[in-house]
């Protein structure tokens, strides 16, 4: 039996995979401003705090407002391509679903982007709510929206668990009062995890659904 009777879930890193996307609208974006492409690594340094916060990470102040812009355009008619959900990730949904648990996708990223991405997948019919980057003023990790993610599910934060896959959603659980249970297939590692203060660190979904007591523990090599 889970104790938790609702979760959060992190959208990048944690139930898909789609930084190859993401990449390739960086990629698009910045020559078209005069910067060179961007390498992989440093748009995965890059990303976790919204779109905004991500863009004047890799551009000049005076140049993101025109770098956005074209990004937005750009994702906009692509944000489809290589997408891929996590493994794992659509059975984990399903079976927390078919348990009563309510769960929600809590993201930085674009909130109406996030739920076209979440129907494609077919995560929409197990979830509660999708929420993301302006659907309300906040972003992870500010307290305001935690505590708005936990009242779409009118869930109790001591019953209601974070996953996530970067500081920020440590933080953003944290602070409203949720323990955050982390992978290591987005955007860091155990060991950065660890010194977030991640409660609990698993290297995928299928070792988070175990822990849960949803479905048979994965083997291992």
């Amino acid at each position: 039996m889970i104790r938790f009777r609702a979760i959060l879930f992190d959208l990048d890193g944690t139930l898909i995979d789609h930084f190859a996307a993401i990449h390739r609208s960086y990629t698009h974006t910045l020559p078209q401003i005069g910067l060179p492409a961007p390498t992989l690594a440093q748009v995965r340094d890059a990303v976790g705090g919204g779109l905004e916060v991500a863009m004047r990470r890799l551009v000049p102040e005076d140049k993101a407002e025109e770098a956005l812009k074209i990004y937005r355009t750009f994702w906009d008619a692509h944000m489809l391509e290589n997408l891929e959900p996590m493994p794992g990730a659509k059975p984990l949904l399903a079976a927390l679903h078919e348990r009563g648990i309510a769960c929600a996708v809590f993201t930085n990223k674009h909130g109406p982007s996030s739920r076209r991405l979440c129907d494609y997948l077919g995560f929409t019919p197990f979830l509660t709510a999708v929420i993301g980057a302006a659907d309300t003023p906040w972003l992870k990790p500010q307290p305001e929206f935690t505590r708005y993610a936990v009242e779409q599910l009118h869930a109790d934060p001591a019953t209601t668990l974070m996953v996530g896959d970067s500081p920020y959603d440590v933080q953003a659980a944290h602070a409203g009062g949720l323990p955050c249970w982390a992978v290591t297939t987005g955007t860091h590692n155990a060991e950065q995890l660890h010194a977030a203060r991640a409660d609990k660190i698993f290297a995928s979904l299928p070792e988070i659904a175990a822990a849960l007591g949803v479905m048979r523990k994965p083997d291992r090599d």
